[in-house]
């Protein structure tokens, strides 16, 4: 996929980076299949009790924690090496880590939870590395004007990923071979792992940088610099960096919560949607409405942010406020109650004119809210160095994971607390948006700044590479 514009420069997204794609989809599919299987694991870990919402939310929770932690150390390791090896790395980690949850041992409780969580947090581990790298790649791989598109199509693929996942796990789960979803989801992660070692050339760090471009194209100069304690003060610290790193946290833990809270309260009495309803529910929508509306707003984003990246921001504003109200809409709505057995019957189940409403204002919440997620990392990667990349991505995910293994377990203790009450819990969590509005509306009194603060450095850094490699040739 691609928009070439004339005088720029033209860049072919979906056949540069189809494994890239293709990987992200398989880590998706894998992580929407532990999300959509937490009430049915948890009846399989105890037979015949009500859902454990403590317990399974510890466990999602666990698998950000170590995510954040993890995260601080790809991040430095980022910066310094290879972000394809290190990516490939973590993708076998994965996968092999998928292919052990599926013999889990059930029905022996803590224990069998235990296991399980075991090696989803080796996952979460492992998932440390997963964006940074990207990130990193994408600010040297990935024209600016193209930067929207190149997440947005990410997105799109991790969205399709995901719902087929929730369509999948869920019509396993009905045939009893939930197992084989965990066995097949990790090998194709480290198949496709293999595929995108193979097709992806790291560039040099820096050579989409207008100030540094020119200097980096000749053969012999390549960008080394490494970031001090000093620079960091100077740059991560900065106030707009400071604005994503704190708003992170509050958005995450609502953004954190959104599945762990929907999902129990569509599939637990008196919905009792089934898995594979629910799955049915979120993949018909996600990926028709869902999808295009994904698709127009990348483009949207770039074109309008090409001439004044400021705005930017603001549509970071309008995903974040249109996300929460959304959200907590949902939980407000007169939803059809069923049997178990009928909540496994589609046909009865998308009878119900509220099934479609809800999946309409699903898909077109989900849309917008994209735009969070393809609009934040271009605004990071302008207002940081290219040496900077990978820890400033590790350190923003890191505060970001704090608020998603927060908000599991937060839901969890709400649940318990306000004697499952969804609505009142929904409201709680939307309040959490509130922050990341009011610190980004903050933010676009700085941006610039900090923009222009970044772009010196590098014209210095520009003149001191061309003056190195004159007296070389000299």
């Amino acid at each position: 996929m691609s928009d070439l514009d004339e005088n720029k420069p033209s860049i072919h997204l979906f056949k540069s980076f189809w494994a890239l794609y293709f990987l992200t989809g398989c880590f998706s599919i894998a992580f929407s299949g532990i999300y959509i299987l937490i009430v049915p694991l948890s009846s399989l870990f105890w037979p015949n009790e009500p859902y454990h919402a403590l317990e399974m939310g510890f466990l999602i929770s666990s698998m950000f924690w170590a995510n954040s932690l993890a995260g601080l150390i790809f991040g430095r390791l980022i910066d310094k090496f290879s972000r394809t090896k290190i990516l490939f790395l973590i993708a076998v980690i994965r996968g092999m880590s998928m292919i052990m949850l599926s013999i889990t041992v059930i029905g022996k409780g803590i224990n069998s939870w235990l296991y399980f969580y075991i090696f989803t947090t080796i996952i979460g581990v492992s998932a440390g590395g997963n964006y940074p790298s990207i990130a990193s790649l994408s600010n040297d791989m990935v024209p600016l004007e193209y930067r929207s598109r190149f997440f947005g199509i990410r997105n799109i693929i991790r969205s399709v990923f995901q719902l087929s996942g929730f369509l999948l796990t869920g019509f396993l789960v009905l045939l009893d071979l939930w197992r084989l979803f965990f066995i097949s989801s990790g090998v194709a992660i480290i198949i496709t792992s293999i595929l995108m070692i193979l097709t992806i050339h790291e560039p040099k760090r820096g050579i989409q940088r207008e100030e540094l471009s020119e200097v980096l194209r000749v053969d012999k100069i390549s960008y080394e610099f490494q970031l001090d304690f000093k620079m960091m003060r100077k740059t991560i610290l900065s106030k707009t960096n400071m604005v994503a790193l704190i708003e992170g946290i509050f958005t995450s833990v609502f953004m954190g919560s959104l599945t762990i809270l929907f999902l129990p309260y569509l599939q637990t009495s008196p919905h009792n949607f089934s898995p594979l309803a629910t799955g049915a529910l979120l993949a018909l929508f996600g990926l028709t409405s869902g999808l295009f509306m994904k698709l127009f707003l990348t483009k949207l984003s770039d074109r309008f942010s090409e001439k004044n990246d400021i705005r930017r921001i603001y549509f970071i504003i309008m995903a974040l406020a249109v996300g929460a109200a959304s959200f907590v809409l949902l939980f407000y709505l007169p939803l059809p109650h069923f049997t178990v057995e009928e909540g496994e019957n589609l046909l009865l189940f998308f009878s119900f004119p509220m099934i479609w409403i809800i999946g309409i204002i699903e898909s077109l919440s989900s849309a917008v809210s994209s735009l969070y997620e393809i609009n934040q990392p271009p605004v990071l990667q302008e207002i940081n160095l290219p040496e900077a990349q990978g820890q400033v991505v590790s350190l923003n995910r890191l505060l970001e994971a704090i608020g998603w293994g927060s908000g599991p377990l937060i839901v969890g203790i709400f649940i318990e607390l306000s004697g499952e009450n969804y609505q009142l819990v929904a409201l709680l969590i939307g309040i959490f948006a509130i922050p990341g509005i009011i610190l980004w509306i903050l933010s676009i009194k700085w941006y610039q700044k900090d923009k222009k603060a970044i772009s010196l450095i590098l014209v210095k850094r520009a003149g001191m590479l061309k003056s190195k490699d004159n007296k070389k040739s000299e």
